[in-house]
């Protein structure tokens, strides 16, 4: 399976795994990644490979808002809440910030073949952080 192939197949995959409250997500598509939204796209879980070079996949959530400030505040808020979060996802998840003013909560996986298998474990893994993330980003939205 190919990249775009494999991202494509992904938002199904996920919804599939997705309490019905979380399922009604909007999707934006490019071969090498996939984002999945609720109510504002530059608040965004992504799915990109780093490369086969790099031989990574990235899955998170992503503050992009053009307003630094914005993305450093639900940064903070989301640090409020990373002994939970890494008790339930992992200490491979991180919190930081990034590129443009962006931050992020994401964590990186090996890039493996892009098969049924390994989409089946991302998908899997990505229905997780969702489930964890979400209720966390619309609270640390609510406070602010």
């Amino acid at each position: 399976m190919k990249s775009a192939e494999f991202m494509r197949a992904l938002p199904d995959a996920v919804r599939a795994r997705l309490p019905k409250k979380l399922q009604a997500f909007k999707v934006t598509l490019r071969p090498w990644l996939v984002q999945f939204y609720y109510a504002n796209s530059l608040l965004h879980y992504e799915v990109v490979t780093h490369g086969e070079r790099r031989g990574l996949l990235e899955i998170g959530l992503h503050f992009e808002s053009r307003n630094s400030d914005e993305n450093a505040r639900l940064l903070n808020g989301f640090m409020q809440h990373l002994f939970e979060i890494k008790a339930e996802l992992g200490d491979q998840v991180e919190a930081e910030m990034w590129d443009k003013g962006w931050t992020k909560v994401y964590e990186t996986l090996p890039l493996e073949t892009m098969n049924e298998a390994y989409l089946e474990r991302v998908a899997e893994r990505l229905a997780h952080m969702i489930g964890v993330l979400q209720p966390i980003l619309e609270k640390v939205a609510r406070d602010a």
